[in-house]
């Protein structure tokens, strides 16, 4: 009996009968099933109010994750398409063809600095073009 607290309680008169019925098997008491009972209405109810507090929320946040998924899938599908259509419609660069080469090596430092000021300052080419 040690760690144990004696509790006086009413039970409604069906209530009582089936914790009598319960009660009788061997190895059980209306203790332990007293006990089992209100544990697990406590943990329910601990659960309950913690999907109360946090589940709006982690909601909000998993809508947030599956749309920041699918916006990669589509920025990345964009991209590969653009990559295969450039690939297809610019013939390679001849191998003697430095002129060409360093041309394409200014775009290409062109563009990079372009999207670090774009990052930099926090603006979106996509963004823009749906304000316009």
């Amino acid at each position: 009996m040690a760690g144990k607290i004696r509790h006086q309680l009413f039970l409604p008169g069906d209530v009582s009968k089936r914790l009598e019925v319960l009660a009788k098997k061997p190895g059980v008491t209306k203790s332990a099933i007293l006990a089992e009972a209100v544990t697990a209405w406590l943990d329910r109810k601990g659960r309950s109010a913690l999907d109360d507090r946090f589940g709006q929320r982690l909601d909000r946040i998993a809508g947030l994750l599956d749309r920041l998924v699918r916006d990669s899938h589509i920025e990345l599908e964009t991209l590969a398409l653009f990559i295969r259509y450039e690939l297809t419609i610019n013939p390679p660069l001849a191998a003697g063809d430095q002129a060409g080469r360093a041309a394409g090596a200014k775009r290409f430092e062109a563009f990079l600095s372009q999207v670090a000021r774009k990052i930099a300052a926090g603006q979106r080419t996509l963004e823009q073009g749906r304000d316009q």
